[in-house]
């Protein structure tokens, strides 16, 4: 931006910006636009936008009267439009003034809604490929107007010129390119077809392409779009609908949902992805603003649990941003996202309701997403929460299946917890579900809802260990000292010990411990050690009683029984150090520091043990 010389402008006087092209140019390509093949899609919206306010003038047309003709051959890229065209007070007011858009004239200001483009900014565009841009046109506002030229250049420069009316014997306009030696990438003819095929395949006014060998010209968008064409059958619309969604996104739907919101002029489809996806992975969806695409990465038309479906829509009152390439964040767009979440859980309504085979692929695939939703939505959680999968002591089992057999369910808050109970939770006859993965334990605890005779509960240590049988009495006083032993040996992780016996016999031990127990045992180490301090003083006010873990040894197990029978009291200490250690590894939890040193020093001393007896 350069400034006006002050000495030839009076004190005080209004100055005016001076714009350096150049670097305005560089500034939209590196932070407005993704990628110099805008250009084409900018030219596009122009030529759609001037057919608008054409068709706005002469409403009676016939739909097939007025089109876009492009053109490249290597040398040049033209795009040629029927439509409304530019006097030469237009070319000069429109033109020659960076952001000023026609779409803005008072004239036609109560249309802008018909417009894709309203930004001003758009022909700068082809100054990404090119260092010149040449424009006839002829207005079709005004019957005996002349033809106007305009050539504007990449160093700012512009010139403008009437001439005859023959230079352009019907209305409309027409851009000229000539590409820079270094665009042939985006300038080629069989690029721009592309290009125009990827940006317009969808338009509603009729598109040709010309790449100059003498043949015939070809239709970028010989077809309507899918969901605006008729078909025999509703079978025969269904298999159309799916083709084109595996036509655009590369997998074959597992369903497909057709999408039409007519308050704001929105039709489209969303396609079920056959497999899942990761937990909040957002795909981008693919948005046409009327007919032109606007982008193939646009999150925020659905909700963020709405990961098992990519969508492809055409609307006509969603705003584009300024570099037209996301949308508009306002009531408009937050609304539209609404009433698409809505049509998504219309269609597993649907599902659930007629197609229980569909349901079920649904779910197999999708069970994350759908308890993301359930957690919210009151009516998806009381149509399938009994359908959804969950790990339990009796496998993988959906809630209504396990509730059958179990009234009481218990339900762990951590998945270590589910896996250091499990298997002896379930001989024990407890129902418990892992309620350690996301959404899971919420969703558990809202069972009732759905089937009020079902008891919900988190699992407590004590509900477990009341379930173990206790020894005899004489068995209890034989093992007196090893458990002394061992307590003394795993005090330092604030761990109790005790003997009982539980199935399945294989396994020696049972470490109970939970993460709210660990971080209460934290905390008060912590405060012990910030003793006199401000912030000793914090924590011993949060402290409680910290919880003790609890070793419990298996008398059933043959190792166990061999362990409490030995009288060599060292040996009997790493014997139990050896037990907490293999109980903590099955419990899958992280392992402390003192934990993994504990680990490694009783297999040692077992070890060498062995090797002195043998010895």
């Amino acid at each position: 931006m350069n400034l006006p010389d002050t000495a030839t402008t009076p004190p005080g006087a209004d100055r005016t910006f001076q714009v350096d092209l150049r670097g305005l140019v560089d500034l939209l390509s590196h932070h407005l636009y993704s990628s110099p093949r805008v250009y084409l899609r900018e030219l596009l919206q122009n030529a759609v936008d001037a057919l608008t306010a054409r068709r706005g003038l002469e409403p009676d047309a016939s739909a097939d009267a007025f089109g876009i003709r492009l053109y490249a051959d290597g040398s040049v890229v033209r795009v040629e439009d029927d439509g409304v065209g530019l006097t030469e007070a237009d070319v000069h007011t429109f033109l020659a003034t960076i952001g000023r858009s026609s779409k803005r004239a008072e004239r036609i200001a109560e249309q802008r809604g018909d417009f894709i483009g309203q930004f001003g900014i758009g022909l700068l565009s082809c100054f990404l490929v090119a260092d010149e841009i040449h424009v006839l046109s002829r207005s079709a506002r005004t019957p005996e107007a002349r033809a106007v030229e305009w050539r504007g250049r990449g160093d700012g420069s512009y010139t403008v010129r009437t001439l005859p009316a023959s230079a352009r014997p019907r209305p409309g306009t027409t851009v000229t390119l000539t590409p820079r030696a270094d665009t042939g990438e985006w300038t080629r003819p069989a690029r721009v077809h592309s290009l125009a095929r990827h940006f317009g395949s969808l338009l509603r006014h009729p598109v040709t392409f010309d790449d100059g060998t003498g043949g015939r010209s070809v239709a970028v968008n010989p077809e309507p779009a899918p969901w605006a064409r008729t078909y025999p059958t509703p079978g025969a619309r269904s298999r159309a609908l799916a083709a084109y969604g595996e036509e655009v996104f590369g997998f074959t739907p597992l369903d497909t949902i057709e999408l039409d919101l007519p308050a704001v002029g929105l039709k489209g489809i969303a396609c079920v992805l056959p497999e899942a996806v990761p937990a909040g992975r957002r795909h981008g969806h693919r948005v046409h603003v009327k007919g032109m695409l606007l982008s193939e990465q646009a999150e925020e038309i659905l909700p963020e649990w709405a990961f098992f479906v990519r969508c492809v829509v055409d609307a006509e009152s969603l705003r584009p941003t300024a570099s037209r390439e996301s949308l508009y964040e306002d009531d408009t767009l937050a609304a539209v996202r609404e009433a698409l979440a809505e049509r998504l859980r219309a269609w597993i309504a649907r599902a659930a309701a007629s197609d229980p085979d569909l349901l079920g692929r649904f779910l197999q695939a999708h069970h994350l997403a759908v308890k993301s939703l359930a957690v919210h939505d009151d009516e998806i959680l009381r149509m399938l929460l009994p359908w959804l999968p969950f790990e339990t002591t009796d496998g993988h089992a959906t809630l209504d299946e396990f509730a059958r057999t179990h009234r009481t369910v218990l339900v762990t808050s951590s998945v270590e917890e589910f896996r250091q109970v499990a298997a002896i939770a379930s001989a024990a006859g407890l129902g418990v579900v892992n309620g350690g993965y996301t959404y899971d334990r919420e969703l558990v605890h809202r069972l009732p809802e759905i089937r009020p005779e079902v008891s919900v509960a988190d699992l407590d240590p004590a509900t477990l260990t009341a379930h173990l049988d206790p020894v005899d009495r004489e068995t209890e006083l034989a093992a007196m000292a090893y458990l002394a032993l061992a307590r003394d040996a795993l005090a330092v992780f604030d761990c109790d010990v005790a003997l009982r016996t539980f199935q399945p016999a294989s396994a020696p031990a049972l470490l109970v411990d939970s993460r709210e127990a660990r971080h209460e045992r934290t905390r008060s180490q912590l405060a012990r050690e910030q003793e006199g301090g401000l912030w000793g003083d914090i924590l011993g006010a949060l402290r409680q009683e910290a919880p003790r873990a609890q070793l419990i040894l298996n008398q059933l197990n043959p190792l166990v029984r061999a362990a409490v029978a030995i009288d060599e009291p060292e040996l009997a200490r790493t014997s139990a150090e050896a037990l907490y250690g293999q109980a903590a590894m099955l419990s899958r939890r992280p392992l402390r520091p003192a934990e993994s040193s504990l680990i490694n020093r009783s297999f040692l001393d077992l070890l060498a043990h062995a090797l002195r007896k043998d010895s």
